[in-house]
C-alpha cells in the first residue's frame, strides 16, 4: 500500500497464537460468507450500489465470532485486536484527513480549477492516456497507491462530471496507475518488504519488475488511447484560479520530498484554510463546516476498515493463513510449479488480509525457502511477491485502496473493479513471466 510504517514483525507473529486453530476451511468460511452475501445480494438486487459493503461485513464479523473457539470475551478480545491494530488505525487516519482534505479542497474552488486547467491542456484524445501515465509517474515518485488515490481521482471525478464520462471508469485510470507505483517505487512498502525478505537489492527487483509492469503499462496506455479517440472536451473558456491549484502541487510536492502522508494531508488541509480565508470562500465556522462534512462522509470507510480488520484477525488467528500456506506447498513441482506456488501464497494471503505489504511480510520467508530448495532466483522470486500482491490489492473490494476511491468519486468499489484495465495486464503479464520463463536472466 506505500503507507505502513517499516515496524511489521510484530504484526505477523500473532498468527494462530493461543491454541485457537480450527479447521482450516472454517477458519476461512467468514471471508466466503462476506463474499455470498455481498456478491450474491448485489446479483439478486441487480444493483451493486443497494447493499451497503458495511451490512455485508457485520454479517460476516458476527458469524466469524459465532464459529470461532473460545469464551465471547476471548473472541471479542481477537476481533477487536484486529480491528484496533495500528495499521488499521494509520488508514482510519487518512480516511478522516482525506475527507477534510478533499472536502475543504472542493470548498474553496481547486476541483474546479484542477479540472479546468487539465481539460485545457490535454488533447481530446489523449485525455485518458495523460491521466493514467500522470497517476503512474506521481504513484512511482511517491511510492503509495493510496497517495495518489487521494490526489488526482477528485480531479479524475471532477473531469468525469465536465465531459460526460462514467465516474467509475475515470476513477479506475487513476488507481490502476497509482498500483504502478506501488509496484516498482523504490520507496514503496511492498518494495520493501519484499526485498528485504529475500534479501536482494532493490534495483535488482526492479529490473525483473520492470520487464513485467513496463509491458503491461504501455498496452493499457494504447488502448487508453484507442478508448479516447472519439473522446470530445467541451471547450474550456473560463479564466483559470491559478491559486487554487497550490493545495494540490504543494500536496504532490511535498509527497514527492517523501514527507508523510499524514503530514501531507494536514498541511493541505491548512493551506485549504488560508486560501479559502484570503479569497472569501469561507470563514472559520465554513472550514468547520468543510470539514466535518468530508470527515462524516468517510464514516463508511472507517466503520469497514474496522470491521475487516477485525474478521480478517480472526481468520489468521484461527489458522486460516497456515491452512493456505500448508495446503499449496504439498505438491510443488519443478521451478514453474514453486513460482506459481509463491504468487497463490502471496494472493491467497492478500485476499485474507487485505493489506499487500503484510500479505508479502506473512508468506515473505516461506517464499524465500521455496525459493533455496528450487533453486529459484530470490530476484524474480521478490518481483512475483510483489506484483501479485499489488494486483490482488488493485482488485479486492474491501481493499483501502478501493475504499478510498470510492468513497472519494462517490461510486460503488465494485463499479471501479470492472474497468481497473492495468491490474489486470499486470497479472496477465507476471502469469506469462512465469509460464514462458522471463525475463531469462532471472528464470
Amino acid at each position: 500500500m506505500g503507507i505502513i510504517p517499516d515496524k511489521y514483525t510484530d504484526f505477523a507473529g500473532g498468527f494462530g497464537k493461543g491454541g485457537r486453530k480450527m479447521n482450516g476451511w472454517l477458519a476461512l468460511s467468514p471471508l466466503v460468507v462476506f463474499l455470498a452475501v455481498y456478491l450474491v445480494s448485489s446479483l439478486l438486487e441487480k444493483d451493486f450500489y443497494k447493499i451497503p459493503i458495511t451490512a455485508a461485513f457485520m454479517v460476516a464479523s458476527i458469524y466469524a465470532l459465532l464459529t470461532s473457539r473460545g469464551t465471547t470475551e476471548e473472541k471479542i478480545a481477537v476481533f477487536s485486536s484486529g480491528a484496533g491494530d495500528r495499521n488499521v488505525l494509520l488508514m482510519i487516519w487518512i480516511f478522516v484527513l482525506a475527507g477534510a482534505f478533499a472536502s475543504t479542497v472542493q470548498e474553496i474552488g481547486a476541483v474546479d480549477a484542477t479540472v479546468g486547467l487539465t481539460l485545457r491542456v490535454l488533447p481530446d484524445k489523449l485525455l485518458y492516456a495523460g491521466i493514467f501515465l500522470a497517476s503512474c509517474f506521481i504513484s512511482m515518485a511517491i511510492g503509495t497507491s493510496v497517495g495518489t488515490i487521494v490526489a488526482l481521482v477528485p480531479v479524475a471525478a471532477g473531469i468525469a462530471g465536465q465531459t460526460g464520462v462514467g465516474t467509475a471508469f475515470m476513477t479506475a485510470i487513476v488507481a490502476g496507475g497509482a498500483f504502478f507505483g506501488d509496484n516498482l517505487s523504490f520507496i514503496s512498502d511492498t518494495t520493501i518488504a519484499a526485498t528485504r525478505t529475500q534479501e536482494c537489492a532493490m534495483k535488482d527487483k526492479f529490473r525483473v519488475n520492470v520487464a513485467i509492469a513496463a509491458p503491461a503499462a504501455l498496452v493499457v496506455t494504447a488502448a487508453y488511447v484507442l478508448i479516447g479517440t472519439g473522446t470530445e472536451i467541451p471547450g474550456q473558456t473560463d479564466s483559470i484560479a491559478w491559486i487554487k491549484l497550490v493545495p494540490y502541487i504543494m500536496v504532490i510536492w511535498l509527497a514527492l520530498a517523501g514527507m508523510n502522508v499524514v503530514s501531507v494531508l494536514a498541511l493541505g488541509i491548512a493551506a485549504n484554510a488560508i486560501i479559502g480565508f484570503s479569497c472569501g470562500d469561507f470563514g472559520w465556522t465554513g472550514w468547520l463546516v468543510a470539514m466535518g462534512k468530508g470527515i462524516g462522509g468517510m464514516g463508511e470507510l472507517i466503520i469497514v476498515t474496522m470491521l475487516a480488520g477485525g474478521m480478517l484477525e480472526m481468520i489468521r488467528t484461527n489458522g486460516g493463513i497456515d491452512f493456505i500456506v500448508s495446503g499449496l506447498t504439498k505438491k510443488i513441482k519443478g521451478k514453474r510449479g514453486a513460482e506459481l506456488c509463491i504468487a497463490a501464497l502471496v494472493s491467497l494471503a492478500n485476499i485474507c488480509t487485505a493489506n499487500n505489504t503484510i500479505a508479502i511480510i506473512t508468506t515473505g520467508r516461506l517464499a524465500k525457502d521455496i525459493t533455496l530448495k528450487f533453486g529459484l532466483d530470490k530476484r524474480k522470486t521478490a518481483s512475483i511477491l510483489d506484483t501479485f500482491s499489488c494486483m490482488v490489492q488493485g482488485i479486492i473490494p474491501y481493499g483501502a485502496q478501493m475504499l478510498m476511491a470510492a468513497g472519494l468519486a462517490g461510486v460503488s468499489a465494485l463499479s471501479i473493479i470492472k474497468y481497473l484495465y492495468y491490474p489486470y495486464a499486470l497479472g496477465l503479464m507476471a502469469f506469462l513471466a512465469i509460464l514462458l520463463r522471463f525475463p531469462k536472466k532471472y528464470s
